[in-house]
């Protein structure tokens, strides 16, 4: 670097020394031509802009050759600095998703009542699915030849045959109800958790096959009591129910 420095100096130097003895033998010629006067002046001019140039040059390697200040060093990490604070503030972050809510715990006397009203929703499905099945099919046979679907089943009465199928429509809609009547129970009770009501349904078939009696000593004076538990609807009617089984087993003991 001050090689370099030495180096560019030179030059200066002599351009300095040849300004000033341009300038000395101008005043030495004050008084001559005035085409000496033009020339000298116009040598003077260019020897001043040779120095410029050569001050510029010199000042240029300096820089170049000179360590970046510390503010240089911190040009970029500031930069990058604003674009991520610009982009921050430009975006909207989106708000996260709200925690899904802990299902409670049933209580037994809650599960039983709830399972007690289920039943009631399915009992409720089946008496409207099946009437409307009973409508429907009494209005499509209305609609049909009877005599022949008569002669045709073995040669049956049409009475019987309008019965019979107004009794499979019946049945049929029978069968469907406790799917529309679940559905509804669902809705109804959207507070309450599928998995819970599921794991509390297990356990609890799981204490019925547990404590029932069998069945297969059950006898007209003495017949299974609530053999599937489904007239259970609190714990005071379950611990009833564990009553009836003992009394069963007792009574049967004492027949044998």
């Amino acid at each position: 670097m001050f090689c370099t420095s030495a180096s560019a100096a030179a030059p200066l130097r002599a351009a300095a020394l040849g300004t000033l003895r341009i300038q000395a033998s101008a005043a030495m010629m004050t008084g001559s031509s005035g085409y000496s006067t033009t020339a000298t002046r116009e040598r003077t001019c260019s020897a001043r802009r040779q120095v410029a140039s050569i001050r510029e040059k010199k000042r240029a390697m300096a820089g170049a050759l000179s360590p970046p200040s510390s503010s240089a060093r911190h040009i970029v990490p500031r930069t990058q600095h604003q674009q991520q604070q610009r982009q921050s503030s430009t975006t909207v972050a989106s708000p996260p998703p709200p925690p899904a809510a802990p299902e409670q715990p049933l209580t037994w006397n809650t599960f039983l009542h709830l399972r007690r009203r289920r039943r009631y929703y399915n009992v409720g499905g089946s008496v409207l699915t099946s009437l409307s099945s009973t409508l429907l099919g009494v209005s499509f046979l209305s609609q049909q030849d009877i005599d022949a679907i008569g002669s045709q089943l073995y040669g049956l009465d049409p009475f019987m045959v309008l019965g019979l199928a107004t009794v499979g429509f019946g049945v049929a809609g029978w069968l469907a109800g406790p799917v529309l009547g679940g559905l509804a129970f669902k809705i109804v009770n959207r507070g309450v958790g599928g998995r819970v009501m599921a794991e509390k349904e297990k356990e609890f078939f799981t204490r019925i096959r547990r404590h029932r009696v069998d069945p297969s000593s059950q006898s007209f004076s003495n017949p299974v009591p609530d053999y599937y538990g489904e007239k259970i609807g609190s714990v005071q009617q379950y611990r009833q129910w564990l009553k009836d089984q003992r009394a069963y087993n007792k009574k049967r003991q004492s027949f044998l």
